[in-house]
């Protein structure tokens, strides 16, 4: 056998190996992800059910208010906005795409789960310990963004000037086309799914993550791509997925634990220190 073939050989030998590792690790990922809560990781939380009810009144009286008085004049107002103020929110609504998140989130993750397990314990953890928070971001913006594109299909609400004139009280329940997939804002709910998610394990980021979530959203209705309400309602959306996802993770203790009184926690992340020796650890 020549060098050349010995060479090709020897590197087809070591993306197969790659490949086969990084599946193994997301198949153990997801297993992680999906297995049963276990008792003590997840004690019986006490419902405070007046206080949802409460909650959900204040919601749906808002949302209904925002129907009847805020979209319609929202919209027609819309052709006095100057020129500029419009050209801005349309060059930047784009950037509330959920791909903008999800493929560099998912390409980190695979590259992570590729990595060889050839280091020291302490180095392993730390590993897993970032691929964790990668895993939680991707999955609390993903699969909010996944379930709010389908109750808005269900919903079935039409985006403004649709049916011809200004009516807010439009629908057609599973039509399952984009010009009636209003309710909620798709990227309104990626941008809060991204604020939320990205702030709970680094809270310091929540200033310019705000900032970044309220752009998107009021760009939505500057360019007449969604009502007001639709806005509201994805932002309630994009927040409280990222929050149901950060206890899903919590009651298997990934990334997160569930304490006694039903407060999830942070796990610490590693030090900067610790993602140094990992590194040189990987490249010696």
């Amino acid at each position: 056998m020549s060098a050349t073939h010995r060479i090709n050989g020897g590197s087809a030998g070591v993306v197969t190996a790659t490949v086969r590792r990084c599946l193994l690790n997301v198949g153990t990922a997801l297993k992680l992800l999906v297995r049963p809560v276990r008792i003590h990781a997840a004690p019986p939380v006490p419902v405070a059910w007046g206080q949802v009810a409460f909650a959900a009144a204040a919601i749906v009286a808002a949302l209904a208010l925002g129907f009847a008085y805020v979209d319609a004049p929202a919209i027609n107002g819309l052709p006095h906005l100057p020129r500029w103020v419009v050209s801005f929110f349309q060059q930047i609504t784009d950037f509330g795409k959920g791909a903008w998140f999800l493929w560099p989130l998912g390409l980190l993750f695979l590259f992570l789960a590729a990595l060889p397990r050839t280091i020291s314990r302490m180095s392993e953890g730390v590993l897993d310990a970032v691929m964790t928070r990668v895993g939680f971001l991707f999955v609390a913006i993903g699969l909010t963004g996944l379930m709010a594109a389908i109750v808005k299909n269900m919903i079935g609400r039409a985006r403004p000037g649709v049916s011809g004139v200004v009516d807010p009280f439009v629908f057609d329940p599973f039509h399952w086309a984009p010009a009636y997939a209003s309710f909620p804002s798709g990227h309104t709910t990626t941008a809060f799914a991204a604020l939320a998610a990205i702030a709970i394990l680094w809270p310091r980021a929540r200033t310019v993550l705000l900032i970044y979530a309220v752009l998107m959203g009021v760009s939505r209705v500057v360019i007449a791509a969604h009502h007001p309400t639709d806005v509201l309602a994805g932002a309630l959306f994009g927040i409280a997925g990222a929050v149901l996802v950060r206890r899903w993770f919590a009651a298997r203790r990934l990334g997160f634990s569930i304490g006694s009184d039903g407060t999830v926690y942070r796990f610490a992340g590693p030090s900067l220190r610790r993602i140094k020796t990992l590194a040189r650890e990987l490249l010696s």
